[in-house]
């Protein structure tokens, strides 16, 4: 299947509890089609005392997210956009299908 969003795409969240929040793709994880967005989707992470750090920590990180429930940012715009694919000599280009603008 295309790769509809890739890693440095800049995204927009249409659901959840993170609706309408903008950030970079991190890391994109086709076997559970997942992704990581930057600062989207934040969990706290527990840590246990350990020798080395012996009261423990408490920290917020970005936990993977549906990739169906991200939508590319159209440059253009500035707003969320279905993408299409077409060749162009000889290449795959992926375009917004509201303005036709190439994504980065």
């Amino acid at each position: 299947m295309a790769a509809r969003i890739k890693k440095g795409d800049t995204v927009v969240v249409i659901s959840g509890r993170d609706k309408g929040k903008q950030g970079t793709v991190l890391t994109v994880i086709v076997e559970s089609d997942q992704v990581l967005v930057q600062g989207v989707n934040m969990v706290w992470k527990h840590q246990k005392p350990t020798q080395r750090q012996p009261e423990g920590k408490r920290f917020q990180k970005e936990a993977p997210l549906a990739a169906c429930k991200v939508m590319p940012v159209d440059p253009q715009t500035g707003k969320g956009t279905r993408v299409k694919f077409e060749v162009k000599d000889g290449k795959k280009v992926r375009l917004a299908v509201k303005t036709g603008n190439a994504l980065a």
